[in-house]
């Protein structure tokens, strides 16, 4: 195991931590160990496995908000596959052309190769007759990170 996992009051998972992190909290008594190493000790500390918090962490923040548009979170969240071809993606396309009033936004993107962002130029991918082979959607934050 390579670090300490961390739980909160209600025993949902939050994260993981080292170990030197681990024995902080204990220190700063913001958490218990609810499992440790038999026979281990770090101080007097047991050797913790698992932590869980004194205090109750609320996570919905995590999941409320949109994350920034960003050419590499188009790709990450394309898993940089191409859109329109299904080769590797190195760029990113507009589907409404900046040069026509199209902005950087989650659904205005796509991951496109060089060649396919080239055949479609400066058009719509209808007015260019290249069909999308999904929907561009607007991530959730804790995925494009």
């Amino acid at each position: 195991m390579t670090g300490v996992i961390v739980l909160n009051t209600d025993n949902t998972t939050l994260h993981t931590v080292s170990i030197k992190h681990a024995i902080k909290m204990l220190v700063r008594e913001v958490a218990i160990v609810e499992e440790a190493r038999a026979d281990h000790k770090i101080g007097p500390y047991p050797w913790p496995l698992v932590l869980r918090l004194i205090r109750y962490v609320k996570t919905t923040f995590l999941y409320a908000r949109t994350p920034p548009w960003s050419k590499r979170g188009v790709l990450r969240r394309d898993r940089h596959t191409c859109a329109y071809c299904g080769h590797s993606a190195e760029t990113v396309d507009h589907l409404l052309p900046q040069s026509r009033g199209g902005r950087n936004t989650w659904l205005n993107t796509v991951a496109a190769c060089r060649r396919c962002n080239n055949l479609k130029a400066n058009r719509t991918p209808v007015e260019a007759g290249m069909r999308l082979a999904w929907q561009p959607a607007i991530p959730k934050a804790y995925t494009v990170g």
